[in-house]
């Protein structure tokens, strides 16, 4: 996913630089002017609100801040924050060994943390088959807490964010817990209510191994009286059945994660589902999940899709077919840089460069979806800044 970069000062008004500083100088943290305001603009969610009281388009972190921060640490969430994100992705929860919660892309944490130079744990790197695939290193359930704290977490994508490897070591992994009073702490210093959007990771997977998330994450919610519609808690998995085994155990809003239209959610597989995406999408499959979630997060190339030149080509109807079940739309993820954009946005050849993401944002805007996943939730403030004010 994408290409190192310089970490010479960029032109104004190109670099990473030059977009923190003008979303931090003209949207105040972050304060938006005008139509952005009065559609709900962060400070403008208040607790108890509900998910449909918050700012639309909304601005979700994607792991945080993790254009800017290594993903999943309380320095990412802190700073999506202090960007101005109206939610936060904190985080995608995987197990430990004895049962805990942890914030971490994947259980395999040999690219998202100092593991591989901790000789005391060379012995746990194996090889698993996590969703019919085989993957090599060290898995979040063979350690236990303890052990995990003794980690400090790294830059996931180096070769594409060299910048963000100054921060490698400074933070440790966060449990679920962590974040929960995380978030209760900021809440009361911002005098508004901070939102979390944690995924469930593997539910199928952890199920087989006796380390149940969906009982682990409602017995949480539920211990901090964050398991209730109006919630700041909106809770994800790219398994529908985990969300409808959620829907069971809470009520927060609940979203169901797509991917592209010829994958199968892995539950299905292991269920013999035969459907697909594509046959989620339909008007029938959306029908199917407003029974038992509030939301989709579809991969944004559900929503405008791409040609083999990977360029944006016509909207599918997916926004207006979700919405006449009822079901809101954040899909995932806009991120800066060339390589993660489509093609007809990027800029020059230097594939580290920043391209043409105000574009991309309206375009994706422009279908109608009522939010989205950023890595740098300051450039999607700006964006939706621009966009709502015309």
């Amino acid at each position: 996913m994408g290409t190192h970069e310089s970490n010479e000062p960029q032109p104004a008004g190109t670099g990473r630089r030059a977009l923190l500083g003008a979303a931090v100088l003209g949207a105040g943290v972050l304060g938006l002017s005008g139509t952005a305001r009065a559609a709900g603009a962060p400070g403008g969610s208040v607790q108890g609100g509900g998910i449909r009281s918050l700012p639309k388009p909304t601005i979700i972190g994607h792991r945080g801040a993790s254009g800017y921060r290594p993903e999943h640490t309380l320095g990412a969430y802190q700073l999506a924050l202090d960007l101005g994100a109206d939610i936060v992705e904190a985080g995608d929860l995987v197990p430990t060994r004895d049962g805990h919660l942890v914030c971490r892309h994947e259980p395999e944490i040999g690219g998202t943390t100092d593991v591989a130079s901790h000789p005391e744990f060379a012995d746990r790197k194996v090889t698993k088959i996590l969703d019919g695939v085989s993957v090599t290193g060290w898995f979040t359930e063979d350690f236990t807490l303890a052990e995990l704290k003794t980690l400090r977490a790294v830059e996931r994508i180096p070769a594409n964010r060299p910048h963000n490897t100054l921060y490698n070591g400074v933070w440790e992994i966060p449990t679920f817990e962590e974040v929960l009073l995380w978030q209760d702490e900021q809440t009361r210093r911002r005098g508004r209510q901070v939102w979390i959007y944690p995924e469930l990771k593997h539910p199928s997977y952890f199920r087989k191994l006796g380390l149940g998330l969906e009982e682990r994450v409602a017995k949480v919610l539920h211990k901090h009286r964050k398991d209730r519609r109006n919630s700041p808690v909106i809770l994800q998995s790219f398994e529908p059945t985990g969300i409808q085994r959620l829907n069971r155990l809470v009520d927060n809003n609940l979203v169901v994660l797509l991917s592209g239209a010829a994958t199968r959610p892995w539950d299905f597989v292991e269920t013999g589902d035969p459907r697909t995406v594509a046959d989620l999408v339909k008007p029938a499959g959306l029908r199917e999940i407003a029974s038992y979630a509030q939301g989709i997060g579809p991969t944004l190339d559900l929503v405008v899709p791409r040609d083999a030149g990977g360029n944006l080509t016509t909207p599918t109807t997916l926004v207006s077919d979700a919405h006449k079940v009822g079901l809101i739309l954040h899909p995932w993820t806009l991120r800066n840089e060339n390589p993660f954009l489509p093609a007809n946005f990027r800029k020059g050849t230097d594939a580290d460069a920043y391209g043409d993401v105000f574009g991309a944002y309206r375009t994706y805007f422009a279908t109608g979806i009522d939010g989205v996943f950023t890595d740098q939730p300051d450039t999607g403030l700006l964006a939706r800044e621009a966009f709502v004010n015309g």
